[in-house]
């Protein structure tokens, strides 16, 4: 049998709230939205007793044997939702630890060709019980669409057909998500009461946060030289870390305006990884 090959898009927070917390996790709301940079994803079925996952590409090294592939596939083994075996190979293109959600998205992706092939067979209750068991970013990627996170943990689709193109910023580091939330002492009043596609503008946009990344800018003074140096690029509309980093993004409204951005970046930042993309 051949392989089918899937894309598994980075997301990234174009805002974000840390509203308060409950006994086990911190309550955010977010704008989110996702990009062309994507992981390259072939999966088949096989005769085996046993998945195989493999990862390959730049950004596969330090993957551990338990990761969200790993995990999705024995929660659907142990609920019985699956018959077969498969064989997935993962060409990371996204980098871990940078607030894009590689991983994450690599479970939602698959878990939407189980879905949409009909491998398994459950009500959408069942694929975010799911997906929860995994992480709290993974049900995002099950929609792949402009949206808001509420902090009940509910999602509302943005229509909006505005798209930034955007420069990707990560420096040799990553940033423990743990480790940036537990470091979170403040919480912000939510914000996000209305829902339109007027959040996605750039007037909207430039007025919003991330409520980690000062947390991060404090904790990694390199962010903070980063961070200061895209601000003074020429034509940024803003500039804006995403989920708890190490990646800061700039946004623009034009692919060139972009290029020229990276030409500068490069040149002061040669150990830095750097790519333009845009939002979908």
């Amino acid at each position: 049998m051949s392989y089918t090959k899937i894309k598994s898009h980075a997301k990234v927070n174009l805002a974000l709230n840390v509203v308060g917390r409950s006994k086990s996790f911190h309550r955010i709301e977010s704008i989110i939205s996702f990009l062309d940079l994507h992981d390259e994803i072939k999966i088949k079925e096989i005769h085996s007793k046993n998945h195989k996952i493999r990862f390959i590409g730049k950004f596969s090294n330090g993957i551990k044997s338990k990761n969200t592939i790993s995990q999705l596939l024995k929660i659907i083994d142990k609920k019985k939702l699956i018959k077969r075996k498969y064989q997935i190979i993962v060409k990371k293109n996204i980098p871990s630890k940078a607030g894009l959600g590689g991983g994450s998205m690599n479970a939602a992706s698959i878990i939407n060709f189980f879905v949409k092939k009909k491998r398994i067979k459950i009500k959408k209750k069942k694929i975010l019980e799911i997906s929860n068991l995994i992480g709290s970013d993974v049900k995002l990627g099950l929609y792949l669409k402009k949206l808001v996170l509420k902090p009940n943990n509910l999602i509302k689709t943005l229509s909006s057909k505005k798209n930034f193109h955007v420069l990707i910023v990560k420096p040799h580091f990553g940033c423990s998500t743990k480790k940036i939330y537990s470091k979170v002492k403040k919480f912000t009043k939510s914000e996000f009461h209305s829902f339109s596609g007027k959040m996605l503008s750039v007037k909207f946009l430039k007025n919003m946060k991330n409520d980690l990344e000062t947390i991060a800018l404090n904790e990694f003074p390199k962010l903070k030289n980063l961070r200061n140096f895209l601000e003074n690029l020429t034509y940024v509309e803003f500039v804006r870390m995403t989920g708890s980093g190490s990646a800061i993004i700039a946004y623009f409204t034009s692919v060139r305006k972009c290029q020229d951005a990276k030409k500068k970046v490069k040149k002061q930042f040669r150990n830095y990884w750097c790519k333009i993309s845009k939002t979908i």
